[in-house]
């Protein structure tokens, strides 16, 4: 049976389909507070991904020659089996290919956030937490538009999920529980996302993937701090029996995301088309690609699973029944001396302003035109 384990009214949930709960009269009247600083602030942050004011899809780069990511940012180059076999061109075609991998998967990451985040509106009662859910549901569809876009005009079309992720965002999207959902995919995958996002608008040397990160960043940044609400409001009043529960399913997710998510067997056409045999590669792999390795690439501030533990230590999620799974790869003591600063807040700063400019402008605009009329 499912467990909500529901300790603040603004997160009360009713069943998928429930239709009744939600035009009960008294409902109407029990709207939380919690969310509306980040409701109101969803003006600073908007940007369309169709209007080139904002981006420009038209952005030249080239495929042929330039590789859009560093090398370091595809593990497969670190083997010496990928590494020997490919040179020249054919090695910058890899390089790019595994960047249009990565992201197909954030495409089909930000379409799991899209549709979880609409799930959340047919269950939560809260009037206050429902609008947020309404609000992230939009920003997420303009990440679904953006990617799709960006994806086509340098691609062509996405390529398939790897079943490790399509597994979990269909047990997220389709989860009964609120605090799977919340703690899926507003910690866990936001936290993924955010460092991923840093990671490319650092490193990417297309601009418009640049661009594109950073407008990102200014949404996930707030739908972050949805996840943060929930975990400062819920975590401190769980029985140590639910918080086991919760423990233990966010500590399972980060171990089928850590080994599993940019494996070999979950890109064999990508290597197919290279010919090289995906279960070479991961023989490759387990020699090369160690614990020590992974703590090496840990240590970065963006890298993808560091900031997913920051996320999970934040949120009072850890404590020291699962402390030395994380402790393996990252120094715990030093997460927490970081605070909660999370990496990509300055880039989503910068970006905000930028949007302001924008935004203001066209308001001032619009005004002064009602005047004239």
């Amino acid at each position: 049976m499912s467990r909500q384990i529901t300790k603040d009214s603004a997160y009360n949930a009713v069943a998928p389909g429930d239709f009744a709960s939600m035009i009960e009269p008294e409902r109407y009247a029990t709207r939380s507070g919690a969310f509306d600083k980040i409701i109101a602030a969803t003006h600073d942050h908007f940007w369309d991904p169709l209007d080139k004011r904002y981006i420009d899809f038209t952005t030249p780069f080239d495929m042929e020659n330039e590789p859009m990511i560093p090398e370091h940012l595809v593990p497969a180059l670190s083997t010496k089996l990928v590494d020997e076999k490919l040179k020249g061109k054919e090695r910058v075609r890899f390089i790019n290919q595994v960047a249009r991998w990565q992201l197909s998967a954030i495409l089909h990451g930000e379409q799991g956030a899209l549709s979880l985040s609409a799930s959340l509106c047919n269950i939560l009662r809260d009037p206050g937490a429902q609008e947020y859910a309404a609000n992230q549901t939009r920003e997420e569809a303009r990440h679904v538009t953006a990617f799709s876009r960006y994806v086509h005009v340098r691609w062509g079309k996405p390529l398939a999920v790897g079943p490790t992720l399509g597994a979990l965002l269909s047990e997220m999207v389709n989860a009964p529980e609120v605090y799977k959902k919340i703690v899926g995919m507003q910690l866990l995958v936001e936290g993924l996302a955010m460092g991923a996002f840093a990671t490319f608008y650092n490193v990417a040397r297309d601009p418009l993937l640049k661009k594109l990160t950073q407008l990102v960043m200014t949404d996930e940044a707030f739908h972050h701090k949805f996840g943060k609400i929930w975990a400062d409001r819920t975590i401190p009043q769980l029985s140590r029996e639910e918080h086991d529960v919760v423990e233990d399913w966010a500590a399972q997710c980060f171990q089928t995301l850590l080994f599993n998510l940019v494996s070999p067997e979950q890109m064999k056409e990508l290597y197919a088309d290279f010919g090289l045999d995906w279960q070479e590669v991961m023989a490759a792999f387990l020699e090369t690609v160690t614990d020590e390795e992974r703590r090496k690439r840990m240590a970065e501030s963006a890298d993808i699973f560091r900031v997913l533990i920051k996320t999970l230590l934040n949120a009072g999620i850890i404590t020291d029944r699962t402390r030395a799974l994380y402790a393996t790869y990252v120094d715990m003591d030093e997460l927490r001396r970081e605070g909660d600063e999370m990496v990509g807040d300055a880039i989503a700063e910068e970006g905000i302003a930028f949007l302001k400019t924008i935004n203001f402008k066209s308001k001032t605009v619009k005004i002064s035109g009602m005047a004239a009329e």
